[in-house]
């Protein structure tokens, strides 16, 4: 007698194999489900990123629109767009000037090749300090570096009357900052150095080491001209009414015509310096001057 070698399937077994594949199916739906759920949870982060990208480059554009064009420089700023210390405590007056900045050339569309030295960027007579000439944004993190690095020795040869040391504050850095850090830091240091020029090099110091703390609001740049020593009955006004906005606007654009690229850059005795042998290359040169 023959035995089925493939017996039927009982009904026990039937069924427990309905129950399975029923799970399976479940388990397969579940997993659908909760990727279908993650897309669209994704989908919604993305959306909502894009839209704050767009929020913030509409304000950005249309504060940047706000900026007057036209108006008064700065005491003891000069028409390169810089305040130039003679010392740690003083600037070096200037005589006031008007701005426009829709007569300035626009900014070549490519960098040059060779970057020719900007105007106002000259060699010492013999005898005579060495000039620097530093282009700083107030939120950049390598100028906050080399601040850290070298601020001290720059106010010994400062006081010592070995070299002058002149800002060209830049706003490079307001296409990253929804509130434009850049050019408001930019203003308030504008707006020491008119009203209480004695403190511009001790604001100078203090916005450069609060940068790891982040963008500040205006009266945190308030705050930080008064722990410098300045007189704030006029820097409040100043620094809150955007006073020297059109300066800042005028000093980013000819640093731009001028074909600068990048911050720090700084000249030392007419000609651009490697930033790491800036120490040794500004002692060259008041020994070589003397």
């Amino acid at each position: 007698m023959m035995t089925d070698r493939n017996p039927k399937p009982t009904k026990a077994e039937r069924t427990a194999a309905a129950r399975e594949q029923a799970r399976a199916m479940r388990q397969a739906q579940q997993k659908k489900d909760r990727r279908n759920r993650l897309l669209v949870i994704w989908g919604v982060v993305v959306a909502i990123v894009a839209l704050i990208a767009i929020v913030a480059v509409i304000v950005f554009s249309s504060m940047n629109r706000n900026v007057a064009s036209t108006g008064p420089s700065p005491a003891n700023a000069n028409q390169y767009g810089g305040f130039t210390l003679t010392s740690t405590s003083a600037l070096e007056p200037t005589e006031s000037f008007d701005i426009d900045t829709e007569t300035l050339p626009p900014a070549p569309e490519e960098a040059a090749e060779e970057t020719p030295v900007p105007p106002g960027v000259v060699a010492a007579e013999k005898g005579q300090p060495i000039p620097i000439v530093e282009y700083v944004d107030i939120n950049c993190v390598h100028c906050a570096d080399f601040a850290a690095q070298f601020d001290d020795q720059i106010a010994q040869w400062l006081d010592a009357g070995e070299i002058t040391y002149e800002y060209r504050t830049v706003a490079f850095l307001d296409r990253n900052s929804p509130t434009n850090y850049s050019s408001r830091g930019a203003n308030a240091a504008a707006c020491v150095a008119a009203e209480s020029p004695e403190s511009y090099w001790d604001f100078m110091k203090a916005i450069f080491a609060q940068h790891a703390s982040g963008e500040v609001k205006n009266a945190g740049l308030v705050d930080m001209a008064k722990s410098a020593g300045a007189d704030t009955d006029g820097i409040e006004d100043c620094i809150d009414d955007d006073t020297y906005r059109p300066f800042v606007k005028y000093a980013d654009q000819l640093a731009r015509v001028d074909g600068i690229s990048g911050t720090p850059t700084a000249y030392v005795n007419g000609a651009e310096a490697d930033l790491n042998t800036f120490a040794e290359t500004v002692q060259s040169a008041i020994d070589a001057n003397k």
